[in-house]
């Protein structure tokens, strides 16, 4: 399986052969692993003058020169025929790289997580303990098409204290190499090491293979794109990965639901955003409530553009509605399109869910206190919802600023993972002489 789903690139900077390429990634990532120990102890005033330094060089002085080097990659894709929606997620101008910036220094205005001490406590031998936030150290990101990424990560990583390794995708790589530049310089500035930013200088794929070995080096691997790319680096890893295959996300219309309340959320989950992660992909609808929610539903939809594939039961209520098939229940459609399943209930609700959800986003609308807490208990995934749209599985909308992607591995982080995320835990403690005995 290929680790990415770029075509059609040649290698550029290292990689002439397999040794040097090796050579080359382990001297990357022995340049990020000392840059980390100073990062990790820099002031939050020296990291936060960092970032709004960046900020200021990717709309200012640097900013003609990314949009220059994102029209080489424009051009490049176009060639090789990316699709459309690729295409639009790669494209920059300088309103964009407005936004770029702005969300750089969203992250610097954020409080800053490192030496935070949580839970301290007195125990009975006069010992205080607690547990202080450190960071993990090199975090290696492997992404595609998003050139934002690039500043997204580098910000994030520079704030909570770790040293960043960009492994971006061949079609932004002119893109990453000029934003990647913003930080390098913002760094240089501020006295810092420049492997607290390592941009990989090569679309050779094999990059990504030999980054994902390097467990002494290299502390975390978090993927973001698609299924493929996720199941290749999970698969052949040396180095713990976050994980996020796809994103099966459902709402579940209750008996006791408010209808309106509910057709308003199932159309924004669906419609809003039909291509990311935390977009519904099913709708579960209570028997008890069929006939009335699904006969409002089908003009919704329809006005929406949104084709429906249903169970027996809900076609017969939405007859313009295509017939769902078993597969239809584990799809990720990232598309304008949403499987119907009429259940018995919240407990057919749940078993569905639990039988085909992917551990991201869970919504119930109810007016049942009851139901909205056993929701809440007993649903599993990074983000369980009452009233609202899965749409809110997001960095920003949680209130994180911005965020390194969605875990759905219950490792130290599950959902958005923002500062706090790229943090670990130690335990410390304070003694006055205390000897065990």
């Amino acid at each position: 399986m290929e680790p990415s789903a770029s075509a059609k690139q040649t290698s550029t900077g290292v990689g002439a052969n397999p040794a040097s390429l090796e050579a080359e990634i382990r001297a990357l990532a022995a340049s990020a692993k000392a840059a980390a120990t100073v990062l990790a102890a820099a002031s939050t005033k020296v990291k936060r003058a960092v970032l709004n330094r960046a900020a200021e060089l990717l709309e200012g002085e640097l900013a003609e020169g990314i949009v220059d080097a994102n029209a080489r990659d424009l051009a490049r894709a176009k060639e090789n025929d990316l699709a459309p929606a690729l295409v639009d997620r790669l494209a920059l101008d300088l309103a964009r790289l407005r936004k770029v910036a702005d969300g750089v220094r969203q992250v610097a205005a954020l409080p800053d997580p490192v030496g935070s001490v949580d839970g301290l406590r007195t125990l009975e031998n006069g010992l205080q303990i607690g547990r202080m936030r450190i960071p993990l150290g090199v975090i290696g990101i492997i992404y595609e098409s998003r050139p934002n990424v690039t500043a997204d990560a580098a910000a994030l990583c520079v704030m909570s204290g770790n040293a960043v390794i960009l492994r971006g995708g061949s079609e932004a790589f002119e893109s990453n190499k000029a934003i990647a530049a913003a930080f390098a310089r913002a760094l240089a500035e501020a006295g810092l090491p420049p492997g607290c930013v390592t941009p990989i200088p090569t679309t050779d794929r094999a990059a990504t293979g030999v980054l994902i070995q390097q467990h002494d080096l290299v502390d975390l691997i978090i993927p973001r794109g698609g299924e493929g790319l996720i199941r290749y680096v999970t698969e052949h890893s040396r180095v713990p990965v976050i994980q996020h295959f796809k994103g099966v996300c459902h709402v579940y219309v209750d008996g006791e639901a408010d209808l309106d309340k509910a057709l308003a959320i199932a159309v924004n989950a669906k419609a809003h955003r039909p291509g990311v992660c935390n977009a519904m992909e099913t709708l579960l609808v209570d028997a008890a409530v069929a006939e009335p929610f699904l006969k409002a539903l089908a003009p919704a939809m329809a006005e929406a553009g949104v084709t429906l594939r249903a169970d027996e039961p809900a076609r017969a209520l939405l007859p313009n509605a295509e017939a769902a098939t078993d597969a239809d229940w584990d799809e990720e459609y990232l598309a304008l399109v949403l499987a119907v399943k009429v259940v018995d209930g919240f407990e057919g609700a749940l078993a569905h869910v639990r039988a085909h959800g992917s551990s991201h986003t869970e919504s119930i609308v109810t007016e049942s206190y009851t139901k909205a807490q056993r929701w809440l208990r007993e649903v599993d995934a990074s983000l369980v919802l009452v009233n609202a749209s899965t749409r809110f599985n997001d960095g920003f909308e949680l209130g994180l600023g911005a965020e390194m992607g969605i875990s759905t591995t219950k490792m130290h982080a599950y959902g958005p993972m923002g500062l706090e995320e790229l943090c670990a835990r130690k335990w410390i403690a304070y003694g006055d002489g205390q000897i065990r005995q």
